[in-house]
């Protein structure tokens, strides 16, 4: 418990999955959290969930693709508490009806993803990082992904735009370090959200565990507890850094799910 007392945090698409997770944990680790969302009835929910626990939270809508609306979005963080010492940029995705191979691939679907996952993530820094300097420094924490770093038969533009994520997170731990302010990504794997659920047919979502390390998929919360400590003073000395939390499938060979099998049963 309150790993995060008095601390300051913003988390984007934190109305459901990973974002909820991080700000209830946020929460419940003593930080007082601006819980935004572009659906405002999402935001307000998480919100009244947090208060109802005994935390501090307010909400607040957000259209990460709007350089005005982002920076409101900061300014009422500020307003409401007084300082900023966290931002987790973590909205982000592409919708995989569009985001195909290189030769189907819908260009306007392209340039969306750049909007909703690189400039979201330069924009909210660029009006975080003024008020993290006044603070004395603080933590950006990024939500790239393991698609970030592998090659995949779909989605070309996801993997670009968070390999993007990862290069931009780097830039501004170097140019902002010497200002106290940390900054770091996530990189999860499959890990059980709602959009997984929505977007992957169950068999699908089961042959997943075949590459992993572990034996099981990520919860939401598994990443939340990541960004907790990357939120905390515990991380202070770590900076552009890429958490990659998957369970070991990065890790693991191709190979390594059949060659199990010829392991000796005894």
């Amino acid at each position: 418990m309150n790993r995060l007392k008095d601390k300051v945090a913003i988390i984007t698409g934190a109305g459901s999955g990973i974002g909820l997770a991080a700000a209830e944990l946020m929460s419940r680790e003593g930080a007082r959290v601006l819980v935004a969302d572009y659906d405002a009835a999402s935001a307000e929910s998480a919100a009244a969930t947090i208060i109802e626990a005994g935390g501090q939270a307010v909400p607040c809508a957000v259209d990460v693709m709007d350089d005005t609306s982002v920076g409101d979005m900061v300014e009422a963080a500020v307003h409401e508490f007084g300082r900023l010492d966290v931002l987790c940029n973590h909205v982000g995705g592409t919708d995989p009806r569009k985001d195909l191979d290189l030769l189907r691939l819908d260009m306007e679907e392209f340039s969306r993803a750049v909007d909703l996952n690189v400039r979201s993530t330069l924009t909210g820094s660029r009006h975080a990082v003024p008020h993290m300097i006044r603070a004395g420094g603080g933590s950006i924490i990024n939500t790239a992904s393991v698609a970030g770093l592998v090659g995949d038969v779909l989605q070309i533009s996801y993997g670009a735009v968070k390999a993007a994520v990862i290069n931009i997170t780097k830039s501004i731990a170097v140019q902002y370090g010497p200002q106290g302010i940390r900054c770091n990504a996530v990189a999860p794997g499959a890990i059980m959200t709602p959009a997984l659920l929505d977007n992957l047919p169950a068999e699908v979502i089961e042959a997943l565990k075949g590459y992993n390390a572990l034996p099981y998929l990520g919860a939401p919360e598994d990443i939340g507890y990541t960004m907790v400590f990357l939120a905390s003073d515990e991380s202070r000395y770590l900076t552009g850094q890429l958490l990659v939390v998957d369970g070991g499938m990065t890790s693991q060979s191709p190979a390594a799910p059949g060659r199990r099998a010829m392991l000796p049963t005894a």
